[in-house]
């Protein structure tokens, strides 16, 4: 297959030397046009926990049999010996994956001695099973997660705007892509949350239907609020109430959620007691030593609410809501703790997925390489065929010289026709069993002999 995958990521390598060989921005564009010079076509993928080169080392041509007798004594061997030529087609390979190493240190300004202790190399079938591992989230620091394949989709649509992607490349990209998604619908490995942020989104998934009525109140617009409230807001909630101290980080915040069909309201915290009651959905993280939401607040804003229900997830530590809370009517409250037991038993739910998910990805990679073999006899049969054409018209046209000449004898130059046509078509069968006979490869000789006998009958 040609195809290789050369990288790193946070199994192999530190994140300070993830950091020094991540390619990003423009590096992507102008790394890719060098890649063109020893590649036949690259995808990079590089995120915050891997930097990968997917590429296909060019062809390698092997000298004819019909040549041998003109190349040099090792050149023969290589055509009439498979088990040499295998051997220099690897060599070859090798070769190139060391240009892409080697290019690779000198684009990141770092010596090859020191990266190469942390990249990995992988070839052919074990590279397309290392591929779809990644697209399927198997490969990633939390299991199952489904955002690399977003990501890797963005590198590849890097490397058409590039024209990096050729054909070949093209066409294993999507047979990955497709691959991935059969793994990802036909097992449970991405089925449960793993993230707190995720969990908590899927808390409001299964309390609330009608999410565009609903409103969500975020107290504090820290890193971990801004991951939930973008979860959340994903999911459609239609109005969100942003109450924090630092008006400046509350309105970068806003920004961040706003769309069209969103209402978004940046209020003080100071107004919290206030605002509660329009909330639905509670999302807490605000590093205050003290309680902000507590029991007396809360029951007054569910009578102002007329006692709806109300979700609350706090993931402060020290807590932010009164933890007394948990015992009121239509208040579901969890806290970070809470949060994490749901993970805990998720993450094993998804270890236990990720067995089967490996089984169907070893079929799969099965499937696309036999594909993949099939897709290019195709083109060698339409290389062979067109060779044989080429010998055949060329038979062809010395036949039709040779009758227009005066004492020309047309049945003689038919017959004479009709053999060399015998000897053209028959030559390479005739070859291959030769081969296979001297080589005691009596299987191969079988196939071929029964083959063309089958050809025949056919006919």
């Amino acid at each position: 297959m040609r195809l290789v995958v050369i990288g790193v990521n946070h199994k192999t390598a530190p994140v300070a030397l993830r950091e020094r060989l991540a390619l990003v921005g423009d590096d992507v564009n102008i790394a890719l046009k060098q890649l063109e010079r020893f590649t036949d076509g690259s995808v990079i993928v590089s995120t915050c926990n891997r930097t990968e080169i997917y590429a296909l080392v060019p062809q390698i041509s092997l000298p004819s049999e019909s040549s041998a007798h003109l190349a040099e004594p090792q050149a023969a061997t290589i055509a009439s010996n498979n088990a040499v030529a295998v051997h220099t087609a690897s060599a070859a390979i090798s070769a190139h994956i060391l240009k892409i190493k080697t290019w690779l240190a000198d684009f990141k300004q770092l010596s090859l001695d020191e990266i190469d202790p942390y990249l990995y190399v992988h070839r052919d079938t074990h590279a397309l099973t290392h591929w779809l591992r990644v697209a399927a989230g198997l490969d990633s620091m939390i299991l199952g997660e489904p955002q690399i394949l977003g990501q890797i989709k963005r590198s590849v649509h890097l490397a058409q705007d590039q024209k990096a992607l050729s054909n070949q490349l093209g066409w294993i990209v999507d047979q990955v892509f497709a691959a991935a998604k059969r793994v990802r619908n036909e097992t449970q490995v991405g089925a449960q949350a793993v993230s707190l942020s995720y969990a908590a989104a899927k808390l409001v998934t299964q309390i609330f239907d009608d999410l565009p009525s609903r409103t969500l109140l975020v107290v504090a617009a820290g890193e971990m609020n801004r991951l939930v409230a973008t979860h959340i807001a994903g999911l459609g909630v239609g109005r969100v109430i942003i109450c924090n101290r630092n008006p400046e980080r509350a309105e970068a915040l806003a920004a961040e959620l706003r769309r069209p069909d969103r209402i978004i309201e940046v209020r003080a915290l100071q107004e919290l007691p206030q605002v509660l009651a329009e909330a639905d959905i509670v999302s807490s993280c605000s590093g205050s030593m003290d309680v902000l939401i507590d029991k007396t607040m809360t029951l007054r804003a569910l009578k102002s609410r007329r006692y709806q229900p109300m979700l609350m997830i706090d993931l402060a530590v020290p807590r932010d809501i009164d933890s007394t809370i948990s015992r009121i009517d239509d208040v579901y409250l969890y806290s970070v703790d809470d949060l994490q037991h749901v993970i805990a038993g998720n993450i094993e739910q998804r270890r236990q997925a990720a067995v089967d998910a490996e089984l169907l990805v070893s079929q799969l990679v099965v499937e696309m390489d036999r594909r993949f073999q099939v897709r290019q006899v195709g083109k060698d049969i339409q290389r062979y065929r067109a060779r044989t054409h080429d010998q055949v018209d060329k038979l062809l046209h010395e036949s039709i010289a040779k009758l227009q000449q005066d004492n020309a004898s047309p049945e003689d130059i038919l017959i004479e026709l009709s053999r060399r046509l015998t000897q053209t078509l028959t030559h390479a069968p005739s070859k291959l069993m030769r081969k296979a006979a001297r080589e005691g490869d009596n299987e191969l000789l079988d196939f071929v002999v029964s083959g063309l006998q089958e050809a025949h009958r056919g006919r």
